[in-house]
């Protein structure tokens, strides 16, 4: 992993205006992504973890582009790419690709794999159909569809779960990506073939020196594939650091829940184990920490009123918490 970053967030935001009745004067915002600062190292897989409505997805979105950010910046190798149209810019950005959640919505049901993967090099101007069947077969060997000759012609409906979002991969892959977001790519899938994505997309990264962004709600696949991990809450990041820190010396009460709700609790701890209940409110026009309904740690006056800032407390691991300033 190259510590020089492929990809930065500046204080990115997206907000989504909610309808308001003629007699409310206040425009009301859902702030899915709220100040976001990300650096992302060429080469890493860096772990997106939180719970569903958390802004996850909404940010994948915006840093590949199928959303305008409210305001703030993507940099993409050293370029603002945010908002811009020129075709110097849409070519930067189509190294920037998607892995969505659900395979069989990212398919045409009418085309035949084949031809789904063929647009892939349509794109790129590839015309010949032997150069075309040449690289899509030997694509379709290296995410594991062998023989490829039997997969050409099915229908996505033809596939399981697991081979359709192999072929989804390829596809992506086709496209001769630098940088790859992949959203949930596991979580349609049964457990017997979650892990078989997951390594695939490590293989991958290797080969191909790929920097892939994992949106995940599952933390114990961040923990297996990534290199370093944010935990997001209602638009925010409440915690980064390596994935080694993360996971063994959480911070955020946030963190620490998700991690008790996964791994066994230590015996020997002397520490209580972080419960939380209830469901995230909404992000509209929020005040003070995000996360202060649900927080065992709440402290009245301060954190239903102010905002944490991200601070550091060791080279790679920073909170956005009360408790550690």
């Amino acid at each position: 992993m190259d510590k020089d970053p492929i990809l930065q967030t500046i204080d990115l935001k997206k907000y989504f205006p909610l309808s308001k009745g003629l007699l409310l004067r206040v425009k009301t915002y859902n702030r899915a992504v709220d100040g976001v600062n990300l650096n992302i190292f060429r080469g890493e897989i860096f772990g997106l973890v939180g719970e569903s409505g958390c802004g996850k997805t909404t940010l994948g979105k915006v840093i590949v582009g199928l959303e305008q950010p409210t305001s703030g910046k993507v940099i993409f190798e050293g370029k603002e790419i945010s908002g811009s149209k020129s075709k110097l810019d849409y070519n930067l950005r189509r190294k920037i690709q998607m892995i969505f959640q659900n395979p069989y919505n990212s398919f045409d049901p009418r085309l035949r794999i084949l031809d789904s993967l063929a647009e892939a090099l349509k794109a790129q101007n590839v015309e010949d159909k032997n150069e075309m069947l040449e690289k899509i077969s030997r694509m379709l060997e290296n995410v594991g569809l062998t023989p490829p000759e039997q997969i050409f012609l099915r229908y996505p409906h033809e596939l399981s779960g697991g081979q359709l979002q192999r072929a989804s991969i390829a596809r992506t892959l086709l496209l001769n990506p630098s940088f790859i977001i992949a959203d949930e790519p596991t979580s349609m899938l049964d457990a017997s073939l979650r892990a078989g994505i997951l390594n695939l997309l490590k293989r991958l990264r290797d080969e191909n020196r790929l920097t892939i962004m994992l949106i995940t709600h599952d933390l114990s696949a961040a923990r297996y594939l990534a290199n370093r991990i944010a935990v997001m809450y209602l638009g925010k990041i409440v915690e980064i650091g390596s994935a080694e820190e993360v996971i063994h010396n959480p911070l955020h009460p946030y963190t620490k829940a998700l991690l008790a709700s996964l791994l066994p609790l230590d015996p020997l701890s002397e520490e209580p184990e972080v419960k939380i209940t209830g469901e995230p409110r909404p992000a509209v026009n929020p005040i003070g920490c995000r996360f202060f309904d649900r927080c065992p740690y709440f402290m009245k006056d301060k954190c239903d009123v102010n905002t944490p800032e991200l601070f550091q407390v060791k080279e790679d691991h920073s909170v956005a918490c009360f408790l550690y300033k």
